[in-house]
């Protein structure tokens, strides 16, 4: 044990001032939330040993001897949207990501893996999902995300975008299964934005941002969509008949108001007849229909009535006068 009290290495020549690393806290650093690219590199330049620094020396010297030709197996490009993560006997090698450029290695001790740092995408299948008001439904969706350190996504998982793959698989059930089918229907945009809160926050310790999170389709059964078309056609139905009553409503309102209009002025319902004879008149119709008021037809009507009535009084009154006659 060291004065500070943490373990250190033991070394041929005595103790090394090297801390022991420690895979769960130091090198993979799973519990650091942060976002920043140098707290997801925070690994610590550990001591090859002897052992280590002789094999380093030997190599070094072969590509001296065999220069140039060692330069044809000892440097690769990298393009300017990936990374190289170099391990050096096992270790990562000082630096950590390296790239854009040409990046210099050791064949013999070097491992390069090469990071694409682009925006990835993938859909997930389809999947069953029975949700909290118990219908099933079949749900695929589309995910979108890139890697932002290029160390912690070799070190801290193993095949970094099968995993995100099968998380959000699961992320998706997992939420989906706590939504109503109204819900699911109508709040697609607010479930995205959870799935996208949730992948992120589980993918944080790969070094993976999470960028967008789109839902693709909802597929209903086959008598669940018929018995929801049928509601639906049943409430525009209804809706339909209500707007009808309304406007009939409406129209008789209106007519009883034009109705008291006309009967403050009588000369109102004569410019209305002639108004609807210029209307027919305008369409080239060989018959015409006169409108006649029955105020008029009425009058017609009781003259034969008067007539009748004052033959009556004659012939009473005749009646009478000869009575007197005689």
């Amino acid at each position: 044990m060291g004065s500070s009290g943490r373990p250190v290495s033991v070394c041929n020549a005595g103790y090394c001032p090297v801390p022991v690393e420690r895979p769960d806290l130091q090198r993979f650093p799973s519990q650091n939330k942060s976002r920043t690219p140098s707290a997801h590199n925070s690994y610590t330049e550990a001591s090859i040993g002897v052992c280590g620094q002789l094999l380093l020396i030997f190599a070094y010297l072969t590509i001296l001897v065999t220069f140039p030709f060692s330069l044809l197996v000892c440097i690769k490009v990298i393009q300017e949207y990936e990374r190289a993560v170099i391990f050096r006997l096992g270790r990562i090698a000082k630096g950590g990501a390296r790239g854009p450029g040409l990046c210099f290695y050791l064949p013999c001790l070097d491992e390069v893996t090469v990071v694409d740092m682009r925006t990835l995408s993938f859909a997930v299948p389809p999947q069953e999902i029975l949700t909290k008001d118990s219908v099933t439904v079949s749900v695929d969706a589309v995910v979108y995300f890139r890697i932002s350190s290029a160390v912690a996504s070799v070190c801290n998982v193993e095949g970094v975008q099968k995993s995100t793959r099968l998380l959000a698989q699961t992320t998706l059930r997992n939420i989906l299964g706590t939504k109503s089918l109204s819900d699911l229907l109508s709040e697609r945009e607010a479930i995205s934005h959870d799935m996208q809160h949730s992948l992120d926050q589980a993918t944080d310790p790969w070094g993976v941002v999470v960028e967008r999170v789109e839902i693709k389709d909802v597929r209903l059964p086959a008598n669940l969509q018929r018995a929801m078309a049928a509601e639906a056609e049943a409430f525009r139905e209804a809706k339909a008949k209500e707007i009808a009553a309304d406007g009939e409503r409406n129209a008789a309102q209106a007519l009883r108001d034009a109705s008291d209009t006309m009967m403050q002025s009588p000369c109102a319902i004569q410019l209305r007849y002639l108004q609807t004879l210029t209307t027919i008149a305008s369409e080239q119709n060989s018959t015409i229909v006169f409108p006649v008021p029955v105020d008029l037809l009425g009058t017609i009507l009781a003259k034969p009535d008067r007539s009748e009535e004052n033959r009556d009084v004659r012939a009473h009154s005749l009646s009478d006068g000869g009575a007197i006659l005689e």
